[in-house]
């Protein structure tokens, strides 16, 4: 009997040693196969759980102008974001990180609670990366941050218009930030990171596609002659308490816009109370009867006709005319004026008197030859073509008033390159804002036409209507412009817009400038009086900028 309770008791430590024995290989085996066979199932699970692939943002190209100044720059700045759920567990945190946002501690929670539900809420955007790492030492559960790029313009107010802006997310919405996005706004990247159990990252493992910066790109405006036309611009529109203004100057060598301004402006840098009526580019955007200032090109079409010459002359006799029920008069009996005179004293009378003789749709011809009832083509979104009427059959009265600049409309920018063709010989020269092409130069004028023209608009500003536009060291050659604007009943005789169109020096022209005032208040309202000594300012301090000799050294010295 002790012999089988012996054996049983042998078989039963056997048992046990072959149990823990199978127990001991099967663990092994399974150890083996975990680190060997399984290892990259694994890894994968670990690195689910600790890697991720993050955004790397890419800054916006910078907008410069032609000499390479800032316009538009981008900046580091830092966004703060949460996931409610984590940050709601942080609770003895949340109201030191309030005081941090500068938030008042009940509204912040109610936000966290309102958006408990998400995964993701922003806490603030484009902050200075210093105040930022002061909110991330808090180390507060469930607070993250992003790096992104905030735009600053350096000039403000002074370039708005021109530049625009962008939004909060860095894409363009106004200006040239926004008809160029595609060319500034540059490609995000991708990285791997190794972050922890609270989202933290702990190390960069490797970039998986590089960002890739915006394109830089240089306008051919300059800042010197913006800030200048800015300057004259925004004074005459306090001293005259005016409702706003628009100043466009032009190399006539290249036809780009050296200066864009207008008025009222914005400072784009802090848009918090914003007047959205102040963003409108009223240089492109705003249309009006150009009144006088296009005297000039209906006088062109009689020189062209062959009819008449520079030395042609027409009896303004007795300072009026009927045309039909409609009597067209000038401010005085001018008598007989050669067609220099015409330009020179703006007499309504010799204008209708040549309009008449001539076939109205070769007026209607070299109105649209020089540019306007189209659009300039300078790639700001929102520029208006203007409106150039197209009548089948003519009224006298309709002949007179739009040979003297009634019933079309037109905006400051392309009266600027109407008068860009005089400057230039009677070639019509493509405006630019950045870049252009010399093939798309198109001769619209006799270089002899244009030539007359020219000494035509010099006696306006010598001892015309537009005297207070001269220089004491260069020659101007230009018109003046009063436009009455229409009300409710018709036109308005207490309101008006008053302009200057010309160029300088007379001889040999650099550049171009029109100056538009929009309802000057007070006894004088006319262009002669409100625009001519903005363009005289103005042109005189933008040629000594850019260098241009004196050409009346007498009056120089």
């Amino acid at each position: 009997m002790d012999k089988l309770v012996g054996k049983i008791d042998a078989i039963r430590l056997y048992l046990m040693i072959a149990f823990f024995v199978v127990v001991t290989v099967t663990l092994c085996a399974r150890v083996i196969v975990l680190n060997v066979v399984d290892n990259d199932f694994l890894q994968d699970q670990g690195d689910a759980r600790t890697i991720r692939i993050k955004r790397i943002n890419a800054h916006r190209g910078m907008i410069q102008d032609r000499r390479g100044k800032p316009l538009a720059i981008s900046s580091p700045v830092v966004s703060l974001w949460a996931k409610p759920k984590e940050l709601l567990k942080a609770d003895a945190s949340i109201d030191e990180l309030a005081q941090k946002l500068e938030v008042p501690t009940h509204e912040f929670r109610a936000k966290i609670e309102r958006n408990k539900g998400k995964g993701f809420i922003y806490l603030r955007r484009h902050l200075p990366p210093a105040v930022a790492d002061e909110i991330l030492a808090l180390k507060t559960k469930g607070v993250y941050s992003e790096r992104e790029y905030h735009r600053y313009y350096p000039g403000g107010e002074v370039t708005a218009h021109l530049v625009g802006f962008t939004d909060i997310d860095d894409r363009g919405q106004e200006g040239i930030e926004l008809s160029f996005d595609e060319w500034l706004k540059g490609t995000p990247g991708k990285k791997k990171v190794l972050q922890n159990r609270y989202g933290d990252i702990v190390r960069d493992i490797m970039p998986v596609s590089e960002a890739q910066p915006g394109k830089n790109l240089e306008l051919s405006v300059d800042l010197r002659i913006q800030y200048l036309a800015y300057r004259e611009l925004k004074s005459a529109i306090s001293y005259f308490n005016a409702k706003a203004g628009s100043v466009v100057i032009l190399d006539v060598q290249t036809g780009e816009i050296l200066a864009l301004v207008n008025q009222p402006s914005f400072n784009p840098n802090n848009r918090t109370n914003l007047d959205l009526s102040a963003v409108r580019n009223r240089a492109v955007t705003d249309i009006f009867e150009p009144g006088s200032t296009v005297k000039p090109f209906t006088v062109a079409v009689a020189l062209e006709s062959g009819e008449y010459t520079k030395n042609s002359v027409v009896d303004t006799h007795p300072g009026f005319i009927k045309v039909g029920a409609k009597t067209i008069p000038d401010p005085a009996n001018y008598g007989e004026l050669d067609l220099g005179g015409i330009i020179e004293k703006s007499s309504q009378v010799g204008i209708t008197k040549l309009a008449l003789s001539l076939d109205e749709y070769e007026i209607w011809n070299m109105f649209s030859s020089v540019g306007f009832g189209e659009s300039t083509g300078i790639g700001v979104l929102g520029e208006s073509s203007g409106f150039l009427p197209s009548h089948r059959r003519w009224k006298d009265i309709e002949r007179a008033t739009f040979a003297y600049g009634y019933g079309l409309q037109v905006t400051p920018v392309q009266l600027a390159a109407s008068y860009l063709t005089i400057a230039s010989g009677g070639i019509k020269r493509p405006l630019s804002l950045v870049g252009r092409s010399p093939m798309d130069d198109q001769r619209v004028m006799s270089r002899a036409v244009a030539a007359d023209l020219i000494k035509m608009l010099q006696r306006v500003a010598e001892s015309g209507t537009g005297s207070k536009a001269s220089m004491e060291a260069y020659s101007v050659a230009g018109k003046t412009g009063t436009a009455r604007k229409v009300g409710k009943a018709g036109y308005d005789d207490t309101r008006h817009i008053a302009f200057f169109a010309g160029m300088t020096p007379a001889e040999s022209p650099r550049l171009v400038g029109i100056v538009m005032i929009d309802e000057p208040k007070g006894d004088q309202y006319g262009g002669g009086a409100i625009a001519a000594p903005v363009f005289s300012r103005v042109m005189a301090g933008a040629l000594r900028l850019l260098n241009v000799t004196p050409n009346y050294l007498d009056k120089a010295a």
